[in-house]
């Protein structure tokens, strides 16, 4: 790799899959796969294509039991694409050997190269060059471009391109059991001279997705070739050309692809093949795909200064897969974002509580998308409170997994793939996804001051998510506290206590501690917005005068459990559990990072163990500074030692198996400010959680979307210290001075914003504009920043340990 581009040499089927999954091409309204044009789904191969929230659901029968799948639907395939020369095999067949092949991602412009030589059983070889991209202006629009040279022969060139709609999801081996067909074709044919088209539809949702491709050959700039249709479905065509040695010939294929989802559309099928004649060369395309991104590459700008790191391309990296999950086009599309990317089929493409990696990457470039994206969980507010309904308590309960209506699509029994049983499964019990979703909203607010989206859309979701959990808090009497019972924290390994059958466990810190933080939140958003909305808002929603008021009582008496001596427990009775032989199942298995599977095998289970999956409490120190922690928790009576911080850091450390990929972020966060050495240890296992594939093939079924998000906001928000509260700009610089100085812009407030920051100065420089002047904070000194200004503060010098 370098700066912008990252290389692939050779083949290696065992991370083909890897592969593919990194380089994935998307514009946020669909994505495909890196899979080779030649190749079908084949074990080693795995073709994928999906459009932003294009669900089905599939019943199935597991253990005896009915449960039901919703899935992010695999779509025909746009790619094929295959050749061979005279009457010799096929590429991607028998007889035609690959004798070297190299891919290369251009993260700058968002394509994807591959260039190769083929020798066939008769021993004639060609040299095959191929680039491809998904589209970043026109969302509708993926284009290949081949370029094939006879190298020793001369004869006849035949190619083969066509749409594949024979697909299914089959991208994660553990659901290879369980019903995988979403598509039924309603139509594939030839499209003019020189094109095909399909359509399909879902068997269940009936969203109907059309393509049209057309595929061009030329040689020497001119058009050439015999082109018709082939194949049992006609959704493929060949094209036959006179070719000499050493003379190159082209082949374009463009495609377009709409669902009925779309708007301003008529109809699916109509609209791919109009839009299909109205396009111009691959060659202009590729030019207006590039200036896109450049345009985004200035709003998502990080750069270092001074000696090189090789963490930069990788933060690149990151940043060109969230871009390609959500973007611009995302804005007018319903769908949350996937905590796998549009990148594979793991955890079926549902929306998870870790969209709150993400946000704070948005928020600060693009405010516009991240609102869109929060109204993808407004929209579902009503299935919220339904299921609050459903569970005999008040507001709005959102589901642990989300897809295309708001339902909750955790699977009710997951599969241990070293033991092969079935395992019921109770992660829904996740109550703590509202609290991200009412955090979203507050700091997509904090940063843009929209009271617009507040008054209209945040301020219903908050008030209602506020009203769930104080409902779910119960008046303990012995305590004189309010407590939570039954729920599960973010670490997902403990999902009840040992001996009993009741699922979930009782005053999760990071719960009941998010729920004071809610609680007082939600008071604030109803004294921000104007009297007559506030009064508009309370009456639509039947708010009872005396609701705020508990709210602020919960909010001064919700127990948390915290130690004497400043150790907050994960939850109740956490510290009265065993101690885990670590050392012994290391030896015995090595890697424990899927530690919950291996005591399942064992016919033991974590809820026994001081164990964690990732961090739970640790999470606190993530969300919140020192100082809004010590409030929270002073509010409550507790104080916390000063030590507190790191001690937590320490226990929670040594009992922690890093079984998600966000673990390492939120550790890189909380050793930042007094281990750096350990910080940057965990910030780089962080940047590698999928380039490197840490845990072992995860990552062919779909990238880690918010532990990519989580690593840049590393760089941004801890190390950088970047944060947005109380109407101000506060910066707390924490970098490390070896690594010589940081630069990345913002945008806040109206504000476009660039920050350079070193190991002893941070400047801060603000562009044109007509926005009134920024409220900045820097370690206790707070001045105003007004349009084409520059302010630069001393860094004390900080403990390099």
């Amino acid at each position: 790799m370098d700066a912008w581009t990252f290389r692939f040499d050779g083949a290696d089927p065992s991370r083909e899959g890897l592969r593919e999954a990194l380089c994935t091409l998307g514009n946020g309204y669909l994505a495909t796969r890196g899979a080779v044009p030649e190749c079908e789904a084949d074990g080693v191969h795995y073709p994928g294509t999906y459009a932003a929230g294009c669900y089905n659901r599939l019943p199935d029968t597991v253990g005896g039991e009915h449960v039901e799948n919703e899935s992010l639907v695999n779509l025909p395939n746009w790619l094929p694409f295959t050749f061979r020369a005279e009457d010799g095999p096929w590429l991607g067949r028998p007889g035609a050997e690959v004798l070297d092949e190299h891919h290369e991602l251009d993260l700058r412009g968002g394509v994807l190269s591959r260039r190769l030589r083929v020798r066939d059983d008769a021993g004639r070889t060609t040299a095959v060059t191929q680039r491809r991209f998904v589209h970043m202006r026109d969302p509708h629009v993926c284009g290949l471009q081949v370029t094939l040279t006879p190298e020793d022969w001369s004869g006849t060139l035949t190619v083969r391109s066509g749409l594949d709609a024979a697909v299914s999801n089959r991208g994660v081996q553990r659901y290879r059991g369980l019903s995988d067909r979403h598509l039924t074709l309603l139509a594939a044919g030839p499209l003019a001279a020189d094109g095909v088209a399909c359509s399909v539809e879902t068997n269940q949702s009936h969203v109907r997705v059309a393509q049209a491709a057309r595929t061009r050959a030329f040689t020497g700039g001119r058009a050439a070739g015999v082109a018709g249709c082939c194949g049992e479905s006609g959704a493929e065509q060949e094209i036959t050309v006179r070719v000499s040695a050493n003379r190159r010939v082209t082949v374009e294929k463009l495609v377009t692809v709409y669902t009925s989802r779309d708007g301003a559309i008529s109809e699916p099928s109509a609209e791919a093949r109009e839009h299909l004649a109205r396009l111009p060369s691959f060659g202009t395309l590729l030019d207006e795909h590039r200036l896109a991104w450049r345009q985004l590459w200035r709003r998502f700008r990080f750069a270092l200064r001074g000696p090189e790191s090789p963490a930069l391309p990788v933060v690149r990296l990151h940043l060109f897969h969230l871009l390609q999950t959500v973007s611009d086009h995302s804005v007018d599309v319903d769908a949350g974002i996937p905590a796998r990317g549009l990148h594979g089929e793991a955890y079926r493409g549902h929306v998870l509580w870790d969209e709150l990696f993400v946000f704070p990457i948005l928020n600060l470039r693009l405010p516009t998308l991240s609102r869109a994206l929060l109204r993808y969980r407004h929209r579902r507010l009503p299935r919220a409170r339904a299921a609050a309904a459903a569970a005999g308590s008040a507001g709005a309960m959102y589901p642990w997994q989300s897809g295309s209506d708001g339902r909750e699509e955790s699977q009710r029994l997951h599969l241990n793939p070293l033991s092969g049983r079935w395992i019921p499964d109770v992660t829904s019990l996740q109550r703590h996804v509202g609290l991200a979703v009412a955090y979203n909203v507050w700091q997509y607010f904090q940063v843009t001051g929209d009271l617009e989206f507040l008054g209209h859309y945040g301020a219903e979701m908050f008030i209602e998510i506020a009203r769930y959990f104080a409902a779910l808090a119960e008046y303990d009497g012995t305590r004189d506290r309010f407590v939570i019972r039954g729920v599960m924290g973010p670490d997902e390994f403990h999902t009840g206590y040992p001996g009993t059958d009741r699922p979930g466990i009782d005053n999760n810190a990071y719960t009941n501690v998010l729920t004071v933080w809610v609680l007082l939140r939600a008071l604030d958003v109803l004294d921000a917005l104007p009297p007559q909305r506030r009064a508009e808002l309370a009456e639509a929603l039947h708010l009872d005068p005396a609701e705020p008021g508990r709210w602020e009582d919960i909010s001064r008496r919700m127990y948390v459990p915290v130690r004497p001596g400043g150790i907050i427990d994960q939850f109740e009775g956490y510290g009265d559990l065993a101690e885990l032989d670590w050392p012994a199942y290391r030896d015995r298995y090595g890697d424990l990072r899927r530690l919950d599977r291996i005591l399942e095998l064992e016919g033991d289970t974590p809820n026994r163990y001081q164990a964690s999956k990732q961090a739970d409490v640790l999470m606190l120190f993530y969300l919140f500074s020192a100082d809004e922690l010590g409030e929270l928790l002073g509010r409550l009576g507790h104080t916390l030692p000063a030590d507190a911080i790191p001690r937590n850091v320490e226990y929670y450390l040594a009992r922690t198996a890093h079984g998600s990929t966000l673990s390492a972020v939120v550790h890189a966060w909380v050793l930042a400010r007094n281990h750096r050495t350990e910080a940057l240890r965990y910030f780089v296992e962080a940047l590698g959680s999928d380039v490197a594939d840490i845990q072992g093939g995860t990552t062919a079924e779909g990238i880690h979307l918010a532990a990519m998000a989580g690593s840049v906001d590393v760089l941004q928000r801890c190390f950088a210290g970047v944060e947005t509260r109380d109407g101000a700009l506060l910066l707390n610089p924490y970098w490390p001075r070896h690594l010589g100085a940081l630069e990345f812009d913002i945008q806040y407030r109206g504000h476009r914003i660039t920050l350079s920051i070193s190991g002893d100065t941070v400047r801060v420089t603000a562009g044109d504009g007509r926005s009134p002047p920024i409220r900045l904070c820097c370690r206790g000194e707070t001045t105003d920043l007004g349009p084409g200004e520059v302010v630069q503060f001393p860094l004390a010098s900080q403990p390099q340990r």
